[in-house]
């Protein structure tokens, strides 16, 4: 298996076709739902769907760019993490991940994305990363805070905000 980078803790890879069953069973967690609605899978065929999609676009190494993260010492897939553009905006991409609750509260989420957001800003020379997490997420913002990201605005009315709640937009430069 060849891993695009590792941290003490995780181990960060394309996804696999074998990969949608854990990743629909670990989006299919409350806190998934509750965070990250938009990003649950209706059924383990859109998950499926969802990982060949992951894999033609870092395959052709373009955005969005997802990829699954594996638990270096079990080697199970506990979570993911990945960056899409930001309309308009060359340069600016908005990155996500997600931690299973099993090993949730470990500063695994913290590991991840410090690493994600220096291996992004040098494989596509980013200026800029945005985090946006639903307005109530305590433990996300505590993440992008510690990472360095600084809250820059509150958005409401986003389509990844079905809840009406308001989305918190932090950000941090990469060069």
């Amino acid at each position: 298996m060849k891993y695009l980078f590792q941290t003490e803790h995780l181990r960060i890879r394309r996804f696999e076709a074998e990969d949608a069953r854990q990743l629909y069973k670990n989006h299919l967690e409350e806190e998934m739902k509750q965070w990250i609605p938009n990003e649950s899978y209706e059924s383990l065929e859109e998950a499926a769907g969802a990982i060949a999609f992951y894999q033609s676009c870092v395959d052709e190494g373009h955005l969005p760019y997802v990829l699954a993260v594996e638990h270096r010492e079990t080697g199970e897939l506990i979570g993911d993490t990945g960056v899409n553009e930001v309309e308009g905006a060359p340069g600016e991409v908005e990155i996500g991940y997600s931690i299973c609750r099993k090993y949730s509260g470990l500063g695994y989420a913290t590991e991840l994305l410090e690493a994600m957001t220096r291996f992004v800003g040098e494989l596509f020379g980013v200026q800029v990363l945005y985090g946006r997490v639903m307005k109530g997420n305590e433990a996300s913002v505590k993440v992008l805070e510690k990472c360095g990201y600084v809250f820059l605005r509150e958005e409401h009315d986003a389509e990844d905000d079905p809840y009406g709640r308001g989305m918190l937009v932090y950000g941090k430069g990469c060069l």
